[in-house]
């Protein structure tokens, strides 16, 4: 079931929302469906990342001194596990 809701706007956000609705060839109120959607999403995702998202900016920002690190990171691992046990 649809539900209709009502709100108030600031004139430039208005007009925000009518050139990106003529820019996608939507209705305003499919621009504004999408954006409250996008919002909740992304706030839901926030609420409880994943682990990769908790660290995605570290990947890749540090240097090992391996040049082929990326190409042979299995046998190097190996190759560790090895020198532990």
């Amino acid at each position: 079931m649809e539900a209709q809701v009502s709100v108030r706007l600031p004139g430039a956000l208005y007009e925000r929302i009518g050139r990106a609705a003529k820019r996608l060839g939507l209705k305003r109120s499919d621009v504004v469906r999408l954006a409250v959607q996008r919002y909740l999403d992304d706030a839901e995702q926030a609420a409880h990342p994943r682990p990769y998202d908790l660290v995605k900016d570290l990947v890749g920002s540090l240097r090992s001194g391996v040049g082929d690190i990326g190409a042979r990171h299995r046998e190097y691992l190996l190759a560790r596990f090895r020198k532990r046990g």
